[in-house]
């Protein structure tokens, strides 16, 4: 079975948190304003990532912010959509209403609560089965940070040869994993890197964009670094990568998430509230983290 991807992943996508108020519902107002103030620097959006708590999110709240961002973004903006549960029945399921509710393509992380099970047999079944059933492209999704599992170049060229898995979203950070990745499957199935600190590298290793948390706070440096590296600019996207330095090491630094939505409080009151059991920042790390937005001029 070949490839047959008609959809271009290439560009820089926001993997969007999802806001709430302080007594943990959520903040559709502030969702809507994240998804409008980059839209001219991105290819589309993700919800439900990582950054989005989804683990947090029961069903009813996952399809309504699914439709929610389909009725805000242009139809010419693909919206990728977290649908990764643990068991592969409940994965199609979830698939299925996410395509009704709007989503272009699907991101699908590794199972991992019995890890030590997830041999390359496992996954390969687990992801086929998905795609041979889900209405929409899939896109794979290895982030060993959060689940303890990293999906491997073997298996990872297994799966490309489905022509409804049409690429790959790396959070590795692993810069020759993605090259690696480029060279091991076919030329259609596109690798999407989630380090923005090695957004470059990645790029000059075969990546054709990102999916980034950081792009929801610096899209438009993100998206001319992207532009100048077509380019052959090499020089000036390497002063963009290391200007974003200190901001990709601040999020890192305070506490991820709730890092990330104080940073889009500062910049746009847009990042509202984390829910519990994750905590917010610290004043003081509030004040650490404005003070690096302004040094770098992103507030």
């Amino acid at each position: 079975m070949s490839t047959n991807n008609k959809i271009s992943l290439a560009g820089i996508y926001p993997t969007l948190p999802t806001p709430f108020f302080v007594n943990g519902d959520i903040d559709l107002g502030r969702l809507r304003r994240n998804l409008l103030r980059n839209s001219e620097y991105c290819s589309g959006y993700v919800l439900q990532g990582s950054n989005g708590e989804y683990v947090f999110l029961d069903h009813k709240e996952r399809v309504s912010l699914v439709r929610t961002a389909r009725e805000v973004i242009h139809s010419s903006q693909l919206l990728i959509v977290g649908s990764g549960m643990e068991s592969t029945s409940a994965t199609i399921d979830l698939t299925k209403c996410m395509s009704d509710a709007g989503a272009d393509i699907v991101l699908v992380i590794t199972p991992h609560y019995y890890r030590g099970s997830m041999s390359l047999k496992a996954l390969e079944y687990h992801y086929m089965q998905i795609a041979s059933k889900s209405p929409v492209p899939v896109l794979l999704y290895s982030a060993p940070m959060f689940t303890g599992l990293d999906l491997s170049v073997e298996v990872t060229k297994l799966l490309s040869e489905h022509n409804n898995i049409i690429g790959i979203k790396e959070s590795s950070g692993d810069v020759a994993k993605i090259k690696n990745l480029v060279h091991e499957t076919p030329e259609d199935f596109e690798v999407l890197t989630g380090s923005a600190s090695q957004f470059l590298a990645g790029l000059n290793a075969g990546a054709v964009g990102g999916i980034l948390a950081l792009a929801n706070i610096a899209a438009k440096s993100l998206s001319e670094m992207m532009d100048l590296y077509g380019q052959g600019e090499m020089e000036r996207a390497k002063k963009i990568q290391i200007c974003l330095v200190p901001v990709t090491k601040a999020l890192k630094k305070h506490c991820g998430i709730a890092g990330l939505k104080a940073a889009l409080e500062m910049i746009d009151k847009c990042g509202g509230e984390v829910r519990s059991p994750l905590l917010p920042l610290l004043d003081h790390e509030k004040v650490e983290l404005r003070s690096i937005l302004k040094k770098t001029g992103l507030l």
